[in-house]
């Protein structure tokens, strides 16, 4: 069975986030760029096509007062309620945890390079990852609190790292970016010289190599989404329309 996914690119101009997602996703993939007010169809609208919806990174906050987030919150909580699988991926994962009922926050630091992560108990989206891994980490916002029935899936010190709430899943770590993207990231912040330097002198090869394990993140969600069975529910909140 062929998997059709929907990213959502919320990532601003030109950026790795697309071409890094295609590379990783073994499925057909169909990309919005939703900070540029592209949007998929409705969920119940006879062209919905798609198995999964994958949301990317942003150099936004989700909770920035910008027209695109609000249009994608409606359209992401109608996704949800028709139970269609679905991953959000740093942005993405805060931007899930706030559009279904939770809350975000700025740390007022960055969680910057690769970092150990702690998975807790074994969902199926972490079926084949160490209890204790590493991936990249660039993020200055955190999960402060889960939505209602929310369960906890991974964490570190800096906070939740990843959490389920029926079939929506969000990882604040980036399994997708490959060595390249990590060093064009870190070089891109605005931050004192001496942490970009340290940063940049931890993305190493044996740091890459041990990233390459979270990596099974994405064929275990496209696993999810072929087996899984979405049920098809009315959508009672029109969509907005341009």
């Amino acid at each position: 069975m062929s998997v059709t996914f929907a990213v959502i690119d919320a990532s601003v101009g030109e950026t790795p986030a697309e071409s890094n997602l295609r590379r990783e996703l073994d499925a057909e993939v169909v990309v919005y760029k939703a900070s540029e007010g592209e949007f998929p169809p409705s969920v119940s609208a006879s062209e919905w096509r798609f198995d999964g919806v994958v949301i990317s990174g942003s150099q936004t906050s989700a909770y920035d007062d910008r027209d695109w987030i609000h249009e994608l919150t409606e359209w992401i909580r109608r996704v949800h309620r028709a139970d269609v699988p679905t991953l959000g991926i740093c942005w993405g994962h805060q931007f899930l945890a706030q559009a279904l009922g939770g809350r975000v926050v700025d740390m007022a630091e960055y969680e910057l390079g690769y970092e150990r992560i702690v998975r807790l108990g074994d969902d199926p989206l972490f079926e084949g990852i160490p209890e204790r891994f590493v991936s990249f980490e660039t993020h200055s916002d955190r999960v402060a609190e889960l939505p209602p029935g929310a369960t906890t899936l991974a964490r570190n010190g800096h906070g939740v790292q990843a959490f389920r709430i029926g079939s929506s899943y969000g990882i604040q770590f980036h399994p997708e970016y490959d060595r390249e993207t990590a060093v064009w990231v870190t070089e891109g912040k605005d931050l004192p010289d001496d942490r970009i330097r340290s940063v940049l002198d931890g993305i190493t090869d044996e740091s890459v190599e041990a990233a390459r394990a979270s990596k099974q993140i994405f064929e275990n969600f496209r696993r999810l989404a072929e087996r899984h069975q979405p049920v098809r529910r009315a959508d009672p909140i029109p969509p907005r329309t341009r």
